[in-house]
């Protein structure tokens, strides 16, 4: 399901699936011996000077740019922040896009990373990238759902360790582990942001 930008901005998100390597790199997810060539999705933590969702859980992303598509943006986004560079038949296909309250219509794009043995942040807006194993994803407690004050719809978040990750990337990888992995059909866009994750 795809948004209708109209007013909102568009952006793109990669969903990148890699390998485990050698682990998250989180204190309570435990890593690999060795390199793991299980799979893996890449998220970083914004850094922490930003202007807007400094630390948060991040997919690599950002807005288009004019005249690019959703697979164009996350492509170049994706070597952007984190150092990987791939070419047009790494995408595996799209998710459903998710209007955000700050003002972006996000298309959450699936690719496919392979080893990605050398990623580099880059230091003015990611703080940390992380090899999250799939089986963190499935885990009995996800998704976490919480009554909205202002909204009829919960609030979205996805454990990871001992911590959690809020909508809108939560909802893009709730969305990719009911679809991808369970082959549940789901849609993801209704589910609300909590307030710090809205500006």
């Amino acid at each position: 399901m795809h948004a209708t930008p109209g007013s909102r901005r568009p952006a793109a998100v990669a969903l990148t699936l890699i390998e485990e390597g050698d682990g998250a790199r989180l204190a309570d997810v435990p890593a690999p011996v060795g390199w793991s060539r299980e799979a893996a999705i890449l998220l970083t933590r914004r850094a922490t000077g930003l202007r807007a969702h400094a630390g948060q859980w991040a997919l690599p992303g950002g807005r288009m740019d004019a005249g690019e598509a959703a697979e164009q943006a996350a492509l170049r986004e994706l070597h952007e922040e984190v150092g990987l560079e791939l070419g047009p038949a790494a995408i595996l296909g799209r998710l459903d896009d998710y209007v955000t309250h700050s003002g972006f219509a996000i298309t959450p794009v699936v690719v496919w990373g392979g080893e990605a043995r050398l990623l580099a942040p880059n230091a003015g807006e990611v703080a940390s990238i992380h090899r999250i194993p799939l089986a963190e994803f499935l885990r009995a407690d996800a998704p976490m759902l919480e009554p909205c004050h202002d909204s009829v719809h919960p609030m979205l978040r996805m454990p990871v360790g001992s911590g959690w990750i809020a909508a809108p990337t939560a909802a893009f990888l709730y969305q990719f582990r009911e679809v991808c992995l369970l082959g549940r059909s789901t849609r993801v866009a209704h589910f609300e942001q909590p307030e710090f994750a809205r500006r």
